[in-house]
């Protein structure tokens, strides 16, 4: 399967990203934020970093960039777009996906691993899992979402929250981690499964986030 990685001015995960996708059978690519053109892919990742020097706000000056409406038109083509900590606030940025991303709770940045809880564990990037609880690193300094009661009660009721965290660090409203739009299409979490993958770590945590969404795309060809 055929993956964009989006790097943007000031990502740092993006080489990350792109060997956990290829480590685990994708076909990854580094695609420039200056691309319009995402139709040759089959999923598009956002990852992690500090676009554009998180000047104005994390994300929000990255929303404008020329691939973000090649991104808005994946998502709205139904394929999988994933965003990764600075890539999750990117696309909350971009309204793809609810909420907002503030300042930790616990001031400072937060590089650590800790355990997350699958919320729901039949999405298209969790159903390869066996465990309902991971542990997987994390690394931001505005982690905390959240969103309205209103927004929340509708998110929980559509099965939205995928991941939450065991222990709230960042304090992110009903202790969220990772969520998707309503469609499922589109994923966003803080936490880095692509810096869980490899043994030499001693945490391969992340190999079943990959596999699972290189999982739904296949099942998706083999019913085309």
């Amino acid at each position: 399967m055929k993956a964009a990685v989006i790097t943007f001015p000031g990502s740092n995960c993006d080489l990350d990203l792109f060997h956990a996708l290829a480590d685990l059978n994708f076909e990854p690519t580094v695609v420039s934020a200056q691309t319009t053109d995402l139709s040759n892919y089959d999923a598009i990742f956002l990852p992690g970093g500090f676009s554009y020097g998180d000047y104005l706000r994390s994300g929000a000056i990255a929303r404008f960039a020329p691939v973000m409406a090649a991104v808005s038109q994946a998502a709205a083509d139904g394929k999988i777009v994933v965003g990764i900590c600075n890539g999750f606030q990117i696309l909350t940025e971009a309204g793809l996906l609810p909420g907002q991303l503030f300042g930790n709770a616990q001031s400072g940045f937060i590089c650590d691993e800790v355990d997350l809880l699958i919320d729901n564990p039949e999405t298209a990037y969790t159903n390869a899992y066996t465990d309902s609880r991971i542990k997987i690193p994390i690394a931001h300094g505005e982690g905390n979402y959240y969103v309205d009661s209103a927004t929340l009660a509708k998110m929980e009721a559509n099965h939205q929250i995928i991941f939450r965290y065991a222990d709230n660090l960042n304090g992110s409203v009903a202790d969220i981690a990772g969520i998707t739009n309503l469609a499922g299409n589109v994923f966003g979490m803080m936490p880095h499964p692509e810096r869980a993958v490899d043994a030499i770590t001693g945490n391969t945590a992340g190999q079943p986030f990959f596999k699972s969404i290189l999982q739904t795309l296949s099942m998706a060809v083999g019913r085309n």
